[in-house]
C-alpha cells in the first residue's frame, strides 16, 4: 500500500536469477545467447542485491526497440506479490529507452510478443496495442504515460 523506492540498472551475467531460485526464465541461458541484448534489473534501493524483476531489449534492424523477456520474481507473482508496480516500472523503461535509442518512426515505440494468456493484460492494465497474434506494442503516446505513471526521478 506504499511505494518505495527502486532503480533500474543495467545488470551483468553474476546478476542474473536462476531458474533453481523459481524465476521462469534462465537469465543466465539468455544473456549467454544472445550477446547484442540488453538487460536491465529492478532493485530496491535499501536493497540492491535482491532483483524485484528483470527485463531484456534488443533493437531490430529497423531501429525499433523489441522487448525480448520481462518477468518479475517469484516474490512478486500475482495479486499477493510483495511489490505490485515492478512490471510497469519495467514496461515504463523500456519505452524511455526507445525514446533514447528508437530510430525515427520508431522512436517512443516498444514492441514485443506475449504470452496469450497476458495479451487482455498488457492492452487493459498498461494500454499495449494489439498488433494480431501474439504481437503488441507501446505507442509514444502510450510510453509517456507509462512513464509518467511508473518511473520517477532520475531515469
Amino acid at each position: 500500500g506504499q511505494f518505495v523506492a527502486a532503480e533500474i540498472k543495467a545488470a551483468g551475467l553474476a546478476e542474473m536469477p536462476l531458474k533453481k531460485d523459481g524465476w521462469n526464465f534462465n537469465w543466465r541461458e539468455l544473456y549467454n545467447q544472445k550477446k547484442s541484448a540488453l538487460f536491465f534489473k529492478l532493485t530496491l534501493t535499501n536493497s540492491p542485491d535482491t532483483v524485484e524483476g528483470m527485463v531484456m531489449f534488443t533493437m531490430l534492424e529497423i531501429g525499433l526497440l523489441y522487448m525480448d523477456c520481462i518477468e518479475v520474481s517469484p516474490q512478486n507473482y500475482g495479486s499477493s506479490g510483495h511489490y505490485d508496480h515492478v512490471a510497469g516500472c519495467l514496461l515504463a523503461y523500456g519505452c524511455y529507452l526507445s525514446q533514447q535509442y528508437g530510430e525515427e518512426a520508431y522512436q517512443g515505440f516498444l514492441s514485443f510478443d506475449s504470452k496469450t494468456v497476458l495479451i487482455e493484460l498488457y492492452v487493459k492494465k498498461y494500454g499495449a496495442t494489439h498488433a494480431g497474434g501474439q504481437k503488441l506494442y507501446f505507442n509514444d503516446i502510450v510510453g509517456n504515460k507509462l512513464m509518467a505513471t511508473y518511473l520517477k526521478g532520475d531515469k
